[in-house]
């Protein structure tokens, strides 16, 4: 550590320290509120693949980051369980594998925006049902209670429409007033981090370097793994 330090000195110190505020672009609200945002794209793949990814374009959340709630949202999303989104899509041999989330740095999250994106792994059967097919309300409500009601009313069904749906009853439920889920993400993140694998002495000063751009000091370490806090109204 003393040799470490030493090293540090000698090639920092004499950098000067102008102390200019870090830079923000937080006036520049909305950057996708245009035209081309709000479309639905296809793009050939090179790969035999289907693929279908919704991204929104939400206000900045890294001064969320001892709350953490992409992260919160992104494992309900992603949950595999009974009752989830990706277990419908399976059973209709629609999809193979749904995640969601954010990048937390980056292009995806900055003092600007911050990005949230759901990607759906579609089977050939699933890429053909897309985009529409007509269905009964009711196949829905054994998979997506309180939001379904058991009566034959018909609507358009499709995998982005799912996908919606099921953000749609999140929101409707909102966040767990017991905090059973969050804390199960906190106690796994910190096993996680507990237990993480020594990483390449390089790409961890490189990674502590942006902390220090990010987030407060006591949190250098681990801001950008751990939850701290449980905060519904975020």
């Amino acid at each position: 550590l003393d040799t470490l330090e030493k090293w540090v000195t000698e090639i920092f110190s004499e950098i000067p320290n102008n102390g200019l505020p870090k830079p923000s672009f937080g006036h520049l609200t909305q950057p996708f509120d245009t035209p081309e945002f709000h479309k639905l794209y296809r793009v050939v793949p090179i790969r035999k693949v289907h693929s279908l990814t919704i991204t929104w374009a939400l206000p900045p959340q890294e001064q969320y980051y001892r709350v953490k709630p992409l992260h919160y949202i992104s494992w309900l999303v992603g949950h595999e369980g009974k009752g989830s989104v990706l277990s419908f899509l399976r059973k209709k041999f629609w999809a193979l594998a749904l995640y969601g989330g954010n990048g937390e740095t980056g292009f995806e999250q900055n003092s600007t925006y911050s990005i949230f994106s759901i990607s759906v792994t579609l089977t050939d059967e699933g890429y053909k049902h897309f985009y529409e097919v007509w269905c009964p309300a009711a196949a829905f409500s054994c998979c997506f209670p309180n939001v379904w009601k058991n009566e034959c009313v018909p609507f358009c069904l499709q995998v982005a429409h799912v996908v919606f749906q099921y953000v749609k009853m999140l929101q409707k439920r909102g966040p767990d007033k017991r905090q059973v889920i969050w804390e199960e993400i906190q106690k796994i993140e910190a096993n996680e981090f507990h237990y993480q694998e020594q990483t390449d002495p390089v790409d961890y000063v490189e990674n502590l370097c942006e902390n220090m751009q990010l987030f407060q000091k006591e949190d250098f370490l681990t801001g950008d793994q751990l939850l701290f806090e449980y905060k519904p109204e975020v």
